[in-house]
């Protein structure tokens, strides 16, 4: 768990407009900085930076947020990697788990990964060079319908024949981060002994795989021609996990924002080919199964997912391991579907066939998720007999326990339903789905709460601006508010204590971040001020303690209705409504003061 502290710290010391402007074209437009949004298609710039809150809002898809949930949306990463990828460029060090090892030991480990880092940049470079004197290795990509901008964008090379070609890049060709890197073989004896090293890749089209940072963490070879195995991948290594890499999402990022939809295929060459292709929002996995943690990092790039599969029995085992790994992320907000061209064809021979144009017409008519889930557990049941029908039961029951409760979900309840001559609660019942929807009633919302309005919105708009202000509210200004919005009581006081964490250097963006991660229901409030202009914080305190005075005048008001109403029959009643005009004149003493100070 990374401590807020440093959550705050990070983004105090970083410029949203450095982080920003890495990816986004900004121009001067005011106080603010505006360019064309990153997430969303647009021809007229409606996407602003705001030095003054570090924050960043988009007028066309309400996109906003700090610099840290830029680059979890922008990149994909995830929150700890974007707080890693900021405090390494920042020169801090997050403070985590591996903060307890001994400092000998973490700056051991950091060398050994820069050391291996290092190494496959070079072998990257090395390959690319190799290329360019390789006349066959040119003949076979031109022949694949390549150009040379295509095999540069993507990074090709070739690995040349020879044992030991990567001894013209490391001198050292013995140093272990060639081996740890999978650049290299060692041989043993029988004994376990070392006896030879030589080049994993050799005589092959080299394909590097790069992370989200752009970084190459791997390769895949491809032999051109006879050769087994036709592609041979890096190892698993302290960079590269095949689980959880996909080969060409660094290059097809924005091209994926700019479509709407990711497509997957099967290998490197459909990545490549495809992009020559016009197709460039493609990637594939990496010589392994498709993994939850693939479909989550795509999701993070866009809600729409195509899995492309050819239509032999082949292709339909990697859809099924491909419906396997997304159900768990399957959710009314998200579409996944599965695309399955004739045996004959991969997505390269088809377009090449038919043209751009019926391949969009493939993707645009591929299966949705509840359709290729139906028919996995219908296929070898023509559900005619009690049998056949609690069979398809049968293979359907794990298949709904993955997914998480969703209207999604209960559609296929239905419809599995329907073809098995049951009810949706019956299903739901036998299957002991989490959450279950069909034979319950729906969940309450989260909160009946209704969004604050006049006074009490004002007051946590001027804290959500300008947290720092929270160390103004006493306790009788809370209980004040409490006395009035009590459904919005639990918001303000999460406020309160939020912005009191933050400290007296407390900001907007830190704020925001932190209310981010709770989960919490101030987002609409967020956006609404990154879209606004700049508040003065003086001029904001003196409004904050304006509306306080009118919030606790209100409660005093009431109280002393209530008295009044009461006869003065209570004892002691006399003593507190004195007790409650006095309160009201020092509240009207203080206002005439702070307006005696304005003039």
């Amino acid at each position: 768990m990374i401590p807020q502290s440093f959550i705050q710290d990070l983004l105090n010391r970083i410029d949203i407009v450095d982080v920003v402007g890495n990816y986004v074209q900004l121009k001067k437009g005011g106080a603010n900085l505006m360019g064309l949004c990153p997430f969303h298609s647009e021809k007229s710039p409606s996407f602003t930076v705001s030095p003054t809150k570090q924050f960043y809002h988009c007028f066309g898809c309400g996109a906003h947020g700090t610099a840290i949930s830029f680059l979890m949306e922008y990149s994909g990463l995830g929150f700890i990697e974007a707080v890693k990828d900021l405090a390494q460029n920042a020169g801090m060090t997050v403070p985590e788990n591996d903060d307890r090892l001994p400092p000998a030991q973490r700056a051991a480990y950091q060398a050994k990964s820069l050391a291996l880092s290092d190494a496959m940049t070079q072998a990257c470079d090395f390959y690319r060079n190799q290329l360019r004197s390789a006349p066959t290795a040119i003949a076979y990509l031109k022949g694949r319908g390549l150009t040379g901008e295509i095999a540069a964008r993507f990074g090709l090379g070739y690995a040349p024949e020879g044992w030991d070609s990567l001894r013209a890049v490391f001198p050292d060709y013995e140093q272990s981060a060639l081996a740890e890197a999978g650049l290299v073989i060692d041989k043993s004896d029988e004994e376990g002994h070392h006896r030879k090293r030589y080049d994993r890749f050799r005589e092959r089209i080299m394909f590097p795989i790069r992370n989200t940072k752009g970084q190459v963490i791997g390769f895949g070879g491809r032999v051109m021609g006879e050769g087994e195995p036709k592609y041979l991948n890096s190892p698993e290594t302290p960079l590269f996990q095949k689980g959880s890499e996909l080969y060409g999402l660094f290059e097809a990022r924005q091209a994926i924002r700019d479509a709407g939809y990711a497509l997957v295929t099967e290998g490197y060459m459909d990545v490549v080919a495809l992009a020559q292709l016009g197709f460039p929002q493609v990637v594939a996995t990496l010589g392994t199964a498709c993994t939850p943690t693939h479909v989550q990092k795509l999701l993070r790039q866009t809600d729409h997912v195509i899995f492309s599969f050819d239509g032999d029995k082949a292709g339909r085992r990697a859809a099924r391991r491909a419906l396997d790994a997304s159900l768990p992320h399957a959710s009314d907000n998200k579409t996944i579907k599965f695309l399955f061209l004739p045996t004959e064809h991969d997505p390269d021979s088809y377009i090449r066939e038919r043209g751009s144009d019926a391949f969009e017409q493939q993707v645009r008519e591929a299966m949705p998720l509840s359709q290729f889930l139906l028919n996995e557990v219908t296929a070898d049941n023509n559900l005619s007999s009690s049998e056949d029908r609690a069979r398809a039961q049968f293979d359907a029951k794990p298949l709904l326990q993955a997914m998480p409760p969703s209207a999604l979900r209960l559609q296929i309840v239905r419809s599995l339903a329907q073809l098995t001559q049951t009810t949706p609660a019956e299903i739901e019942s036998l299957f002991e789905l989490s959450k279950p929807i069909a034979r319950a009633k729906l969940a309450p919302p989260r909160s009946n709460r209704q969004p604050p309005v006049g006074l009490e919105r004002q007051i946590m708009r001027l804290l959500v601006t300008h947290p720092v202000l929270a160390a103004d509210l006493d306790q009788a200004a809370i209980a004040a508010f409490a006395h009035f919005a009590p459904d919005n009581a639990e918001m303000l006081q999460l406020l309160v204590t939020t912005s009191k964490a933050l400290g007296p250097h407390a900001n907007f963006a830190a704020l925001a971040e932190q209310l981010r991660q709770t989960g919490s229901e101030f987002d609409a409030m967020i956006a609404e001020i990154a879209a606004d202009t700049e508040s003065e914080p003086e001029s904001a305190r003196l409004e904050l303690a304006g509306a306080v005075r009118q919030t606790k005048m209100q409660k005093l008001t009431a109280e002393l209705n209530e008295l009044s109403a009461s006869g003065l029959n209570v004892e002691g009643a006399g003593a507190r409504m004195r007790e409650l005009m006095l309160q009201q004149e020092q509240l009207r003493q203080e206002a005439q003061a702070e307006i005696a100070r304005r003039v």
